[in-house]
């Protein structure tokens, strides 16, 4: 007795800005997520230098250590936040290419 062969359609749908009413609120809101994002990484960096600074004036290895490594997140996660669009529509632009 032979299984029945499941065929899968071919589906065709793209993302469109008018499908949802509030999208353009919902943009703004991004918009603002990501402003609130880049305050927090200049506010990491400059609290991480700060503690760099204090850990390598007191001979604090430690302390020193912890303000280099949040100095390096803090530019990373401003690097990230500012190429979010452009790493989106990349990876978006990749996924749409697979058939």
């Amino acid at each position: 007795m032979a299984a029945p062969f499941l065929v899968a359609l071919p589906l065709d749908v793209d993302p469109n800005t008018t499908g949802l009413p509030g999208i353009a609120a919902l943009e703004r809101i991004v918009g603002g997520l990501l402003t609130i994002g880049l305050v927090a990484a200049v506010a990491g960096v400059a609290m991480s230098a700060i503690a760099w600074a204090i850990g390598s004036h007191s001979s604090n290895p430690h302390v020193a250590g912890r303000g280099k490594t949040g100095v390096l997140v803090s530019v990373a996660a401003a690097m990230l936040i500012g190429a979010a669009n452009a790493l989106v529509n990349f990876f978006n632009a990749a996924g749409s290419a697979v058939q």
